[in-house]
């Protein structure tokens, strides 16, 4: 296909390795001889074989090994410079994602089967979060199967997303997405022909702004700023237990608080019709213990799916209440993804991102474009993951 077509074809299948049999209680060989790979396959233009790479997460991948040592596999094309390859689950780890981007990789390839987990991990809002925390272009590949909530795919860069997420009745099949995108390979030495500009959300990493979109970002809220008395609850989102606060008036400011670990909202609600939508500010600092293990520091705005406090952090994928504000976090890690999640599995790009070298990181929206499902600053404290067998 690849020499056919003149492409380049990154396509996932199994690969099967012998190995050594050894008696080596160290030895991670299995007993029939060989590895079976969750593995991605690379082909140049003439249907060479250019590169191959071992998925190193699995999630529940019984028929699949792996692979003994880390693999940080990278190949070259001749458009567009130097891409990294990564499958599924790896997309949450260090290895190898956040490893190839401090290799200078910002071109990632990545096939995945994803299970939606909503209000946090739909698939095209945390591929979107990644492109833009990371300051990377994602090729993302999601399979279509709805028995397994498995479907939505994109090409994101940090100004650009063009996705598709199928909703319930579409037809169980296959789209094909097509974008001209700005090469982001620094050490390519080609031309690129996209007339893409970057837009505000860069700020993120040079602390400036483009396009006449900058803002004084208002001062953050503080404790002195809001009621003392503002109650808190626990629920459950994403399996793990949130510290939540309730948006109870149409404009404020709120701080909610893990530990030392603490958010802060500004906002203003722009309800649509005679809609009751219930919002919270969640926090959470913490190890995720529940079909994987990784640390976390999450600052999230919710929807919640009633209007008991039990219902925030249920899935809920439509909301009616648009809404401006400014959510903020001190991070312990300069890995943190941002979302803006509206109804419908709509992605929309945040207006203003801003890191600073202490860890504080702010995200400003408004105008939005639908209701707000979730608005999301996902820490990952890769320092503090469990290690591995």
């Amino acid at each position: 296909m690849a020499r056919r077509h003149n492409l380049y074809l990154v396509a996932n299948m199994p690969d099967l390795q012998p190995c050594p049999l050894t008696t080596s209680p160290s030895s991670s060989c299995p007993s029939d001889g060989r590895w079976q790979f969750n593995t991605n396959v690379v082909f140049r233009s003439d249907g060479q074989l250019v590169a191959r790479y071992h998925k190193q997460n699995l999630y529940f991948e019984e028929a699949f090994d792996t692979p003994p040592q880390p693999e940080i596999i990278t190949f070259d094309t001749p458009f567009a410079g130097r891409f990294g390859l990564l499958i599924c689950f790896d997309i949450l780890f260090h290895e190898p994602t956040i490893s190839l981007v401090e290799r200078g990789v910002h071109q990632l390839i990545f096939p995945t089967a994803w299970m939606n987990e909503l209000p946090l991990l739909d698939s095209v809002q945390f591929q979107r979060a990644l492109s833009l925390g990371a300051n990377v272009t994602l090729l993302a590949a999601n399979l279509r199967f709805d028995q397994l909530l498995m479907k939505g795919s994109g090409i994101y860069t940090p100004f650009s997303a063009t996705y598709h997420h199928a909703r319930k009745g579409d037809p169980e099949e296959g789209r094909l997405l097509v974008a001209r995108i700005p090469v982001l390979d620094p050490l390519w030495v080609g031309q690129s022909t996209a007339t893409e500009e970057p837009s505000s959300s860069q700020a993120m990493d040079s602390g400036h702004c483009h396009q006449g979109s900058c803002f004084q970002p208002p001062t953050p809220a503080t404790a002195s700023a809001v009621s003392p008395s503002t109650p808190t609850f626990i629920s459950y989102m994403s399996h793990d237990p949130y510290t939540f606060v309730l948006l109870n008036e149409t404009e404020g400011k709120l701080n909610v608080c893990y530990g030392t670990f603490c958010c802060h909202l500004q906002y203003r609600q722009l309800p649509e019709g005679n809609s009751k939508e219930l919002y919270a500010l969640g926090a959470f600092s913490g190890t995720h213990t529940v079909n994987g293990r990784f640390a976390l520091q999450v600052c999230a705005l919710v929807r919640c799916a009633g209007l008991e406090t039990s219902s925030c952090g249920q899935e809920v994928e439509e909301a009616e209440t648009k809404m401006d504000f400014l959510l903020e976090g001190k991070f312990g890690t300069r890995y943190v993804y941002p979302s803006v999640l509206a109804s419908h599995m709509v992605l929309e790009q945040p207006e203003h991102l801003e890191k600073t070298a202490d860890g504080r990181m702010t995200m400003k929206h408004s105008n939005m474009t639908g209701g707000l499902v979730t608005a999301c600053l996902y820490g990952r404290m890769y320092h503090l993951d469990p290690k591995r067998p």
